[in-house]
């Protein structure tokens, strides 16, 4: 081999970046941080930017929006075409009002106000 390449292979490899790459972005504490970007949503330190719109309690929103055994054309809102009770993700309700709808569910269900399952 000539002296060149010799002399090529014994030296350690050095990269130099000029740039970052895409994925990293540098924070306003000179921090580098991992930024990906998925689908329409950018994630930043773990934390999602949401596009959807924040669910709210419709009995806490509506105080005159009573929960009720007796009101089933209401109750039908909050279970399944199954009979299944829809849980808070998915209804928006808060934890009090989720319990208590749950509570009035099964008390429609006891009077034959609701159907417990689908046939």
């Amino acid at each position: 081999m000539s002296d060149e390449i010799k002399s090529e292979l014994d030296e350690p490899a050095t990269l130099e970046y000029t740039q970052m790459p895409e994925d990293y972005a540098v924070g306003d504490d000179g921090q580098k941080r991992v930024v990906r970007q998925k689908k329409d949503m950018l994630l930043k330190d773990g934390q999602r930017l949401s596009r959807f719109k924040k669910k709210v309690c419709r009995f806490c929103h509506d105080k005159s929006y009573t929960i009720d055994y007796k009101r089933s054309d209401i109750l039908e809102n909050f279970i399944t075409d199954r009979g299944k009770i829809l849980p808070r993700r998915i209804t928006g309700t808060c934890a009090r009002h989720q319990r208590h709808v749950a509570k009035e569910i099964k008390k429609a269900r006891i009077i034959a106000l609701l159907p417990f399952v689908e046939k």
